[in-house]
């Protein structure tokens, strides 16, 4: 268990914790199971896309072409402000530098590191999810177009590998940085 004091500056807002990686890589159920951990709010940006826009989210993305889909996305991620929030963030924000510089500033960026077959298997089985790819893309052209951006912005990589939800949650509380948490128990 992690002692849920969070280690801050009078008058200086907490850090957020900020997942970040390709659709299927887990950052939603990882992300919950972070902020179930640590008692602390939770935030999936895809939502607050959805909840803008009035539509699911794969609507939304194919509504757009990759380019304005992403200048969307990241307009709408430099707008949030927040404190002991973990955020699940969509996985083309990686493409916005200013958005992710934001993401940074709001608090420690995870990569949740997902092999390729994975990935594709998961998305395979959510037919509904929405995607940021260019017309004639693969989802193996996108993986590895994204991979070195995440790789890039990442303070932390956690190797999902064979790791369940609750297994990642517990890897990433582990190694972030000791500016989040007092002594671990």
């Amino acid at each position: 268990m992690y002692s849920q004091t969070l280690i801050t500056a009078p008058g200086q807002p907490a850090p957020c914790i900020v997942l970040i990686g390709m659709a299927g890589a887990g950052k939603s159920t990882v992300g919950k199971e972070i902020a179930r951990r640590i008692d602390w709010a939770y935030m999936d940006t895809d939502h607050l896309l959805e909840a803008a826009y009035g539509a699911p989210l794969k609507f939304v993305a194919n509504s757009f072409d990759k380019k304005t889909f992403i200048q969307a996305e990241g307009e709408m991620i430099c707008s949030i402000r927040a404190s002991r929030v973990v955020i699940a963030t969509g996985g083309s924000v990686v493409y916005h530098d200013i958005a992710m510089r934001h993401l940074a500033d709001l608090g420690v960026l995870v990569y949740l590191d997902v092999p390729f077959p994975v990935v594709e298997r998961r998305i395979a089985a959510k037919s509904d999810r929405g995607l940021a790819i260019a017309p004639g893309q693969s989802l193996l052209d996108l993986f590895s177009e994204r991979y070195p951006l995440y790789k890039t912005w990442a303070a932390l990589c956690c190797d999902v590998g064979q790791k369940n939800p609750a297994q990642c949650a517990k890897w990433i509380l582990e190694h972030l940085p000791p500016k989040f948490f007092g002594p671990r128990q």
